[in-house]
């Protein structure tokens, strides 16, 4: 595994991992873990990146992931969760449908400009719309546009599953991947 700093701008992707709910000593009351404790763990813990894009009353929205599960194959249904206080999520919280992009080791950049907040993250280009209007990023490694069947509000995120309907594999493309803070290339042997 190859790895490389991620860019130091604003919003660079971290897990999203929902709130502990304290720190209490109780076992049966509130967490032992601490939020500090908890995020520490899945630092450590590889997750590859991915962006969320969709269309909801004209516009566009698009936010980097690093929580994307699949959970079914039968049903094909996967997951992601994002923050209540992301931008995007006013948006989601109405949206029908979204893609969910998996990004390719080249894309850092792609990752970087999709977290970071107070941008126009489309306007630098490299998207194009699907003919049912949700917008797919060039490059990707793969991508799966589905319609999202539930919302479960858990801490101050929400966990999104979305049924899958349409998939594109775009080729044997090394994934970017991103731990302990850091972009990685799985199966490759230089940084980028």
């Amino acid at each position: 595994m190859t790895s490389f700093p991620a860019p130091s701008r604003d919003g660079a992707p971290v897990p999203e991992q929902p709130s502990t709910g304290g720190t209490g000593t109780d076992p049966d009351g509130p967490s032992q873990v601490g939020p500090d404790d908890f995020k520490a763990v899945f630092r450590r813990h590889p997750a590859g990146v991915a962006v969320v894009t969709f269309s909801r009353d004209g516009a566009l929205y698009g936010f980097t992931a690093t929580s994307v599960i699949s959970v079914s194959a039968d049903p094909p249904v996967l997951t992601f969760s994002i923050d209540s206080t992301s931008s995007s999520w006013p948006a989601l919280a109405e949206a029908d449908t979204v893609v969910v992009n998996f990004l390719a080791a080249a894309q850092v950049d792609v990752s970087a400009r999709f977290a970071t907040r107070g941008i126009d993250r489309f306007a630098e280009g490299g998207w194009s719309l699907l003919a049912t209007g949700e917008p797919v990023l060039d490059g990707n490694q793969a991508w799966v546009r589905g319609r999202v069947v539930q919302r479960t509000a858990i801490g101050r995120s929400f966990l999104v599953s979305v049924l899958a309907l349409e998939a594109h594999q775009a080729g044997a493309t090394a994934p970017l991947v991103y731990h302990d803070r850091t972009y990685h290339a799985v199966g490759e042997h230089t940084a980028i």
